[in-house]
């Protein structure tokens, strides 16, 4: 076994690894490929300040694991495992690989390695870890299974995130009248406007970098990188799937949230054209919404804001949609569990963020 560098010749044959181990899967869409495809060429705002380094495990000439290693400038005491493949029974190839990273880490003076962050959390956070025999949703993660026995072992520290799933017709939020009038009066929530989309990125962006400061695998964000993002998925997105919580005309917090797209690929397709166009014509087909992100300042949590924004979002979407899937939540976030439970009902997929020494 060797290890070989990524360039920009051979991009094509590293992507073609998680093409292999993922061929035939029904459950498996491709959402990956296009970000990673971008990163290796150095195209995205984010690889502006980070190190990138794709690196590929070949056995005579069959490509059995790869990943792309990355530090970025603002968690440079972190060397990130990212988008990790891997065929399975050739555990020695990850071994190869992660040795390789220490190696690697060491250089850079690094102690810690990261498996399970895709550069940031926008980008995917954590490895699926239950619900292998269901379909992928949108801006979820999918893996085999062995991916997660293999980091158990090796990993000094695993991070459990879940996600919540609930019927539309049994979602409800029991809060006094007078208490849900009086913050309603407090706050207002309104759609983006895309026509402005940069003064719109930047406005989330700042409440993100507010309201996450804290989270431990968030970093703060630079407007440039968020703009990019909206700007790749704008076609995908109307301005109510991004809501900004307002509080004396200033925003607060904000939702993100969308129609589950993935319900209208087959297994293997990723978005683009020819998924666009099948959303413009059957949009109805797709009965689950995702509710990706959601962030308030912090002096404006716990004061009814987050409230105002999951009753603006149910008003929207309650008669267009039968179910309503979250993104996933640190099993450490003992507050937005709770707030996942009681809108969420039920919890739903596990994923795993894994910590390696060095």
């Amino acid at each position: 076994m060797e290890i070989v560098k990524v360039d920009k010749k051979n991009i094509d044959r590293f992507l073609s690894l998680s093409k292999e181990i993922y061929k035939n899967n029904p459950f498996y869409r491709d959402t990956l490929t296009r970000a990673a495809r971008g990163i290796l060429r150095g195209e995205g705002e984010i690889c502006k300040s980070s190190f990138i380094e794709g690196v590929m495990v070949i056995k005579e000439d069959e490509v059995l694991a790869g990943c792309i290693f990355s530090i970025v400038d603002r968690m440079d005491d972190i060397l990130q495992i990212a988008y990790f493949e891997s065929k399975e029974g050739y555990e020695e190839s990850i071994n190869i690989l992660l040795d390789y990273g220490k190696a690697l880490a060491r250089q850079k003076g690094i102690k810690k390695m990261l498996a399970g962050l895709n550069l940031h959390v926008n980008y995917g956070l954590g490895y699926l870890a239950s619900h292998f025999d269901s379909v992928q949703s949108l801006g979820s993660a999918y893996n085999p299974p062995y991916y997660i026995d293999y980091f158990q072992k090796v990993a000094r520290e695993e991070i459990n995130l879940t996600s919540y799933i609930a019927d539309m017709k049994d979602i409800s939020i029991d809060i006094d009248t007078r208490l849900k009038n009086r913050i309603l009066k407090n706050y207002t929530v309104r759609k983006a406007d895309f026509k402005n989309i940069e003064k719109e990125a930047k406005l989330y962006t700042d409440i993100n970098n507010d309201a996450f400061k804290s989270h431990r695998f968030y970093y703060e964000r630079r407007k440039e990188e968020d703009l990019e993002l909206f700007k790749e998925y704008r076609l995908f997105l109307k301005e109510e799937n991004l809501l900004f919580l307002e509080h004396k005309g200033k925003e607060v917090g904000f939702m993100l949230w969308y129609p589950d797209f993935n319900q209208l690929l087959k297994e293997g397709e990723s978005l683009g054209i020819k998924s666009l166009l099948k959303s413009r014509i059957f949009y109805k087909k797709i009965d689950t919404f995702k509710i990706v992100e959601l962030g308030v300042a912090p002096k404006h949590q716990k004061t009814g804001g987050v409230y105002a924004l999951f009753d603006y979002c149910k008003g929207i979407t309650k008669e267009r949609f039968k179910k309503c899937e979250s993104g996933w939540i640190l099993d450490e976030n003992i507050s937005s569990k709770g707030f996942g439970i009681r809108w969420g009902k039920d919890e739903y997929k596990k994923y795993k963020v894994f910590l390696l020494d060095v």
